[in-house]
């Protein structure tokens, strides 16, 4: 939480992303007490509510991405205020790929106090049944819809190391795994989560290929993240390989250890080594 103030209280809460019995004991407290309930859709709210046998008595606004600009004044006026300001998404934790940032980044700007309710995230359930490393990992949100910002993003990403997760609309899901295909290449392990916490709950595990030829198949339903395996370790180069970028460097003028080093970090082999095999190049000629 942020330093303490007379004011109220910014609360993001994570909600059920399907099993209502995810609700955390404190989500069901703070959406009794709130002062002011901020949510995407108020039809969500009632079914959520109604489903864990609560009732709200705070005022009931929407928050989501065609007013966010415009409610987040709103929202820290009553923070502002001294009141207890809950906001939550339709399902998971608020700012990520769902409304809530905006007034939590004016909030910091004003070091407000804001705190957080954890609990269900689509993003991190992904990851941890998809079996692909997990030590480091980048979410990456939704791909762009325009074919050409897709391919740029994607070459980018193609040789990013870490764990990928993103998240698709089911109608798309077989144009997005053909993109990432042919990006990462078609035998890149990958998982497509879908349904996460709820009775249909599916993970399949494969290539990109072979998750491409599934998703053809026929319609895919439902709430789908996917986890892409990192890009693999380049293979080290061979020094001896090397030597000519070496001598390059000092034909320019460069001293024989000064330049050994600096192609040696570029290509990620040994000083000495490659030191040596210039060397030895040296004797052989």
């Amino acid at each position: 939480m942020s330093s303490p103030h007379s004011e109220g209280l910014l609360i993001l809460a994570a909600t059920p992303i399907g099993n209502l019995e995810d609700a955390s004991p404190r989500l069901r407290a703070h959406l009794e007490s709130a002062d002011v309930i901020a949510v995407e859709d108020t039809r969500r709210l009632r079914t959520l509510t109604a489903g864990l046998g609560v009732s709200t008595r705070g005022r009931i606004v929407t928050n989501h991405d065609h007013n966010e600009g415009q409610r987040a004044e709103e929202l820290l006026e009553a923070v502002r205020r001294g009141s207890t300001v809950l906001l939550i998404s339709d399902a998971g934790m608020p700012t990520v790929s769902d409304p809530g940032f905006r007034v939590v980044e004016r909030a910091a700007a004003e070091d407000l106090p804001v705190t957080c309710l954890p609990g269900p995230s689509a993003v991190l359930a992904a990851l941890a049944v998809s079996g692909l490393p997990t030590d480091r990992f980048a979410f990456e949100g939704f791909i762009p819809r325009k074919a050409s910002e897709r391919r740029t993003r994607l070459a980018e990403l193609a040789g990013e190391r870490r764990t990928l997760v993103f998240y698709e609309a089911p109608h798309r899901l077989a144009a997005m795994l053909e993109a990432l295909a042919g990006a990462f290449g078609p035998e890149r392990r990958a998982v497509v989560a879908r349904e996460l916490t709820k009775v249909h709950e599916e993970v399949r595990r494969a290539t990109l290929g072979e998750l491409l030829a599934w998703a053809q198949e026929g319609q895919v339903r439902g709430e789908i993240a996917v986890v892409v395996a990192g890009a693999p370790e380049p293979e080290p180069e061979e020094a001896a390989d090397l030597t000519g970028e070496v001598e390059a460097l000092v034909a320019e003028g460069l001293r024989l250890k000064q330049a050994a080093a600096q192609v040696a970090e570029a290509h990620r082999v040994g000083k000495r080594e490659l030191y040596e095999a210039v060397l030895a190049r040296r004797r052989e000629d």
